[in-house]
C-alpha cells in the first residue's frame, strides 16, 4: 500500500500537470520543481531512512512514514498555491523516504523462507507495475471529474488503513549492529542533489552559461569533491564509496540514472504534448498512455525471468536499444502525428523501460557480501530517483527554452546510454572486479580517523 501510493503520486501527477498550470499559472519551471522538488528530498533521505531504520525499528520509522506521507498529501491537497504546494510536496518525500526503502528491509527481515521471500519480493514488485498502469488511467479520471486536488486525497484514505494495517499485523525489527549517523555526509548528498538540479531549472532558463548555472554547478562539485574526501574516512559512511570498485555495480548506478531519466522526461513531456497539443482532456490523456503503461505491467515480470535464467545482460541490451527507438520516434511527434505512430514509440518505450529494473537490481548486489547487499540495492535506489529529477529538469529547461527536438532527443540518448553500459558492465572482466570489491568489502571497515583513508 506503501509502494502504490508514492507510485501513484508520480504517474497520476504527471497527467495533472496541465491543470496545475492553468489554476495556479504554473510556468514550465513551476511544473518542473512540482515534481523535482519530491524526488530530489527522497533521494537525499533515502539512506538516512534506512540507516534509522535499523537503529530505533523498522515498523517504528514506516509508521511515522506514513503519517507524514499522508499529513502532506493533505496539505498538498488543501495548497492555496504553487509555492505551498512545493514547500508541501518536500514534507511528503521525506514521509515517502521512510516508505519504500524501510519496507524492503521489513520484507527480507520478516519471511525467512527462500521462496515465502521471493513471493513477498515479487508481489511488493508487482505493485509498480500496476501503478505505471493505472495511475495515468486514475489520475485522469480524478483530475477530470473533481480537478488536481482530488489526486492527493486519494492518499489519505489509503495512508490510514496503511496505519492501520502496520501497527496491528507488522512487527518490529532492528539492525544487530546498526549504522552510525553520518550528518557531515548527509549535508553533503542534499546539497550536491539540490544546488544540481535548482541550476539546471533555474539557471538553464538564462542560458547554459548564466552566473546561476555555473555558481549551482561549482557548488555540487564541490559537494561532491567533499563526499570523495570525507566519506573514506567514516566507519559507517552514509555513501559506501568502496561499491564503486564494482565496475557491475557503478554500471548498474549509472544505469538507474539514464532509464529513470527517460522516464520521468517520457512522462512530463507526453503529458504536456497529449493535452497542449493535442487538445485532449486529462483523462483522454491518461488513456493515451495506457500502451506504455500496460506493456510495462506485462513485461516486467519477463525481465526478471530473464535475469534469472540468462543474466541481466540480454534484458539490458534489448531494454537500451527499444527505449532509443522510441526516443528518437518521438522526435518527429507533431500536432496531427498519427496514433499508430505514437503508439509504437509508447510501446517500444514500455517494454524496454519494464526490462531494466530487474537488471539493475540484480547488478547492484552481484558478488556484494549479504550483509552489503541491503545498502547497495538502497543507492540504486537513490539513482532512480535522482534520474527522475535530472530527467525533468532537464526536458523541461529545454522545452522551456523553444528546444522541443532536443527535448525529445534526451530519452533516445538515455536509451543509448542504458545500451553501452549493459554491453561494458556485464561481461567477464567486469564480473572480476565485483568480486575484488567483495574481497575488500569483506575487510574490517576503519576506524574513523582524520589523516587521509
Amino acid at each position: 500500500m506503501s509502494l502504490l501510493i508514492v507510485s501513484l503520486d508520480v504517474t497520476a501527477l504527471n497527467v495533472a500537470l496541465p491543470s496545475l498550470q492553468r489554476e495556479l499559472g504554473a510556468d514550465v519551471s513551476g511544473l518542473q520543481w512540482t515534481i523535482d522538488v519530491y524526488t530530489v528530498v527522497l533521494a537525499s533521505f533515502l539512506m538516512l531512512a534506512g540507516s534509522t531504520a535499523d537503529r530505533v525499528g523498522r515498523r517504528r520509522v514506516f509508521r511515522t512514514g506514513l503519517v507524514i506521507f499522508t499529513a502532506g498529501s493533505v496539505l498538498c491537497a488543501l495548497a492555496p498555491g504553487l509555492g505551498w504546494l512545493i514547500v508541501f510536496r518536500a514534507a511528503q518525500a521525506v514521509g515517502g523516504s521512510m516508505l519504500n526503502p524501510v519496507a524492503m528491509s521489513i520484507i527480507t527481515n520478516t519471511f525467512r523462507d527462500p521462496r515465502e521471500l521471493a513471493r513477498a519480493i515479487g508481489a511488493w514488485g508487482g505493485v509498480v507495475g500496476i501503478s505505471m498502469a493505472v495511475g495515468p488511467i486514475l489520475g485522469g479520471a480524478l483530475v477530470h471529474s473533481f480537478g488536481w486536488r482530488a489526486i492527493f486525497w486519494l492518499n489519505l484514505p489509503v495512508g490510514l488503513a496503511a496505519l492501520v494495517l502496520t501497527s496491528r499485523y507488522v512487527p518490529e525489527s532492528r539492525a544487530p549492529r546498526p549504522r552510525r549517523l553520518d550528518p557531515v555526509g548527509q549535508l553533503l548528498v542534499i546539497v550536491l542533489l539540490g544546488s544540481l538540479t535548482f541550476g539546471i531549472i533555474e539557471g538553464g532558463r538564462a542560458g547554459w552559461t548564466s552566473p546561476v548555472l555555473l555558481t549551482c554547478f561549482g557548488i555540487a562539485l564541490a559537494a561532491l569533491a567533499g563526499l570523495l574526501l570525507y566519506e573514506p574516512r567514516r566507519r559507517d559512511p552514509l555513501l559506501e564509496l568502496r561499491f564503486f570498485r564494482s565496475v557491475p555495480f557503478s554500471g548498474a548506478f549509472v544505469i538507474a540514472i539514464a532509464s529513470f531519466a527517460g522516464l520521468g522526461g517520457f512522462l512530463f513531456l507526453n503529458t504536456l504534448y497529449l493535452q497542449n497539443d493535442r487538445g485532449l482532456s486529462a483523462l483522454d490523456g491518461g488513456l493515451h498512455l495506457l500502451p506504455m503503461a500496460a506493456t510495462t505491467l506485462v513485461f516486467a515480470p519477463l525481465s526478471g525471468y530473464l535475469v534469472g535464467h540468462h543474466g541481466p545482460r540480454v534484458p539490458l541490451l534489448v531494454a537500451g536499444v527499444l527505449i532509443t527507438v522510441s526516443g528518437v520516434l518521438l522526435t518527429r511527434l507533431g500536432p496531427d502525428t498519427p496514433l499508430s505512430e505514437l503508439f509504437t514509440a509508447y510501446v517500444a518505450f514500455g517494454i524496454g523501460f519494464a526490462l531494466v529494473n530487474a537488471p539493475i537490481t540484480n547488478t547492484a548486489v552481484t558478488g556484494m557480501p549479504r550483509a552489503q547487499a541491503g545498502v547497495a540495492a538502497g543507492v540504486a535506489s537513490t539513482g532512480r530517483q535522482v534520474g527522475s529529477a535530472l530527467g525533468v529538469a532537464v526536458v523541461g529547461t529545454l522545452l522551456a527554452a523553444g528546444s522541443r527536438t532536443a527535448a525529445w532527443s534526451v530519452i533516445a540518448g538515455c536509451g543509448a546510454l542504458v545500451l553501452l553500459l549493459g554491453l561494458a558492465t556485464t561481461g567477464r572482466r567486469a564480473r572480476a572486479t565485483a568480486e575484488r570489491a567483495t574481497r575488500h568489502l569483506a575487510a574490517p571497515p576503519p576506524a574513523d580517523r582524520p589523516g587521509p583513508p
